[in-house]
């Protein structure tokens, strides 16, 4: 019987922001992985900075599907391009790997994880010896490795192993005074409930505050579940029901909470405040910058994508501190930490990173600093939030994706944005377009719209802040309409 249907057919290998994900068994499969994981090594060794005479990657996962089998595979291709695989004991989070990778100054990393992506994908991220995402460069560069061709014989052999977690949180527990954190929340009260959803961070926040006792840290979603629920294991708001609740039903019994939610391979935060309110990093950057200038007068300009909340400018401006507005995604950000004095940079979707840290995103290490800034005020999360919108002025926050019926659609839209942008947003008049990256209508103070598309498909991204959640949904209306008449 003949079947209809048409045949799976991989894309073609291409990284993205930040590594090169596909759906596993058809665009992500072992074949495709060692060639990657062969380039990408080759690649490392290439670039190795002068002084660096390791000859070892480190090779880490998470918590997918076949992940450690993968991790284990490209061991042997990393030791057929001659060089040192050094494999992770357990799953980890990303940042761990980042943090070893300083610390034993080696080439770099290769890690196994598709991040926030739905359970079906799973991905390869390539981390430079500086301890961050490698640029668009690099990864170039492997994709024309790849394009040569060109056979490099795995070379099987038993796997030296270390373990990756424990150095990571060992290297956090230095930055911090965790005894008297966790003795300072005990004093204000407050729980700290913790969603992993799933993913590599699980468990690592209790054992970091252990200091604090059984009832201080409580964590759910803590059992590795490939399917995740059967949610991509993002912090957004839809994905974190049981921790809304959790915290929720901690309040109502007299305890105030603050709940934590990381990602699948723990490099993304978002939070819950007391009252269930979910917090983006929109409403957490904020509050870290007034907590890293104001309390541990660190030096360093803020950075912050242009699709992040205005609060962080009129927060690091009152401050004194300069702010830099950067196009959407992490590598931009990575890529000022490098090269400039940096206190602090973060993107809308979860992702911050730290100039006393590391150039690269580490939810765990926010999180430390996001409890340290509640113990310092005295205060749970809801309420030190709103201080900081009644000084700056409230802001509701939403990103919706539109599917526009085809590229030609696309093509239209993006024609009329670039030649004859609104002047209009549901009736209110637009101060100012901003062309960073996409199209951004200022309509106020906390007040802008923005749209810009994905790369590759007919897809749009609708952005905006408002002072009101009403006031939000409306421009958002009045954007999806504006895409649907074209």
């Amino acid at each position: 019987m003949e079947s209809n249907s048409l045949p799976l057919v991989p894309s073609p290998i291409h990284f993205g922001t930040d590594g090169w994900r596909g759906v596993l068994g058809v665009d992500f499969t072992i074949e495709r992985l060692l060639v990657v994981a062969t380039a990408a090594a080759q690649e490392l060794l290439y670039r190795a900075p002068v002084g660096i005479k390791s000859r070892k990657v480190i090779i880490g996962y998470d918590r997918r599907f076949l992940a450690q089998e993968m991790a284990e595979a490209i061991a042997s291709a990393v030791r057929g391009c001659e060089l040192e695989p050094l494999l992770t004991e357990t799953p980890v989070p990303t940042p761990a790997c980042s943090w070893s990778v300083v610390q034993r100054q080696t080439l770099g990393a290769l890690v196994v994880t598709a991040s926030h992506n739905p359970p079906e994908w799973l991905g390869l991220k390539i981390k430079g010896p500086f301890g961050g995402s490698v640029e668009g460069d690099f990864t170039e560069a492997v994709e024309n490795r790849l394009a040569v061709g060109g056979i490099t014989p795995p070379i099987e052999r038993l796997n030296q192993r270390f373990d990756c977690r424990k150095e990571h949180l060992d290297g956090l527990a230095r930055q911090f005074n965790l005894p008297q954190l966790a003795e300072k929340l005990k004093q204000i009260g407050l729980k700290v409930i913790v969603d992993s959803m799933h993913g590599s961070a699980a468990g690592c926040v209790g054992e970091l505050l252990k200091e604090g006792g059984p009832d201080l840290v409580e964590e759910i979603r803590v059992e590795r579940d490939p399917l995740f629920g059967g949610h991509p294991p993002e912090p957004l708001r839809p994905y974190v029901s049981e921790l809304i609740s959790s915290v929720k039903a901690s309040s109502q019994f007299g305890k105030p909470a603050i709940g934590l939610v990381f990602d699948g391979d723990g490099d993304r935060i978002a939070a819950v405040d007391e009252f269930g309110r979910f917090c983006s990093t929109q409403l957490l950057m904020p509050l870290l910058i007034d907590h890293l200038v104001r309390v541990r007068q660190l030096p360093g300009c803020v950075l912050k994508t242009v699709s992040g909340s205005d609060l962080m400018a009129l927060v690091s401006e009152d401050l004194g501190r300069e702010v830099l507005e950067l196009p959407v995604g992490f590598k931009y950000i990575a890529a000022e930490m490098l090269s400039g004095n940096v206190l602090i940079g973060g993107e809308e979707s979860g992702g911050m990173g730290f100039g006393m840290h590391l150039p690269e995103r580490d939810a765990l290490f926010a999180a430390l600093l996001v409890l340290e800034a509640l113990t310092e005020g005295g205060k749970p999360l809801g309420a030190r939030l709103d201080s900081i919108k009644q000084r700056f002025g409230n802001s509701s926050y939403e990103r919706i994706d539109l599917r526009l019926p085809n590229m030609a659609s696309r093509r239209r839209l993006e024609d009329l944005l670039t030649q004859d942008p609104p002047s209009l947003v549901a009736d209110h008049p637009v101060q100012e377009v901003i062309r960073t990256d996409g199209v951004k209508l200022r309509l106020g103070k906390n007040h802008w719209l923005m749209l810009r598309f994905s790369g590759t498909e007919p897809l749009l991204r609708i952005y905006c802040e408002a002072p009101s959640e009403d006031l939000v949904k409306t421009n958002l209306e009045w954007a999806k309409e504006l895409a649907k008449s074209h």
